[in-house]
């Protein structure tokens, strides 16, 4: 089952092969392609996908205690300073990391996690297309929005819709998987199995962890 909103978050308001240094989050300009393969899902699960996808409640975090809040806004502001020569636009990066937290913590997965594979599939470029025609932040495959949306490959570019798909697939295959991350991965890129594409994302989730002081 796809994890339903956390606690402390409400559904109307929530909120690479080598890496060469933190400072620069190095990785290369194209895009690693997410080659997830379409596969027949049974009725229940194509629901549950698809109910995941469609609530469309906006990425606006709503804390429970003031501590909570000021431990977000600290995760904000480092995590916002490490995306600084990626998106230079302040409130685009705010936009982006409040997006990406919601809908991480929605599937229920590690922020740095997903960070790190939007890293390693897009390198965090919005328009990014694969030769396989995997699009978005997240490289998410056409098919999908046939499968669980309308149909319009179109909405993978709008931000938020990327990110709900991509962290709703990956949380798919880790269900799959039974919580073996390693080949949830795998799936995830259509290698697997293999090790270099989860390495590649491992290695750049740990640039994006956040320990707080």
């Amino acid at each position: 089952m796809i994890p339903g909103t956390p606690a402390g978050i409400t559904r109307r308001k929530c909120l690479l092969p080598s890496l060469l240094g933190f400072g620069l989050l190095s990785i290369q300009e194209h895009a690693w392609a997410g080659r997830q393969i379409e596969e027949p899902l049974i009725d229940s699960v194509r629901t549950a996908l698809s109910s995941a996808v469609r609530n469309a409640a906006p990425p606006i975090p709503e804390f429970t205690n003031t501590e909570s809040r000021l431990q977000y806004l600290r995760w904000l502001g480092a995590m916002s300073e490490r995306l600084k020569k990626k998106k230079t636009a302040l409130e685009t990066r705010k936009e982006f990391l409040q997006t990406v937290w919601y809908e991480s913590k929605r599937a229920g997965l590690d922020v740095a996690l997903v960070l790190g594979l939007i890293q390693v599939e897009s390198n965090f470029r919005k328009y990014a297309v694969s030769v396989v025609g995997a699009r978005g932040y997240m490289q998410v495959m056409p098919f999908w929005t046939r499968t669980l949306g309308n149909g319009d490959a179109g909405t993978l570019f709008h931000m938020q819709t990327n990110l709900r798909f991509g962290c709703v697939i990956l949380r798919h295959y880790l269900d799959r998987e039974n919580g073996n991350l390693f080949m949830a991965l795998g799936r995830y890129n259509g290698s697997r199995g293999k090790p270099q594409y989860p390495d590649a994302v491992f290695a750049a989730q740990r640039l994006w962890e956040y320990k707080p002081a």
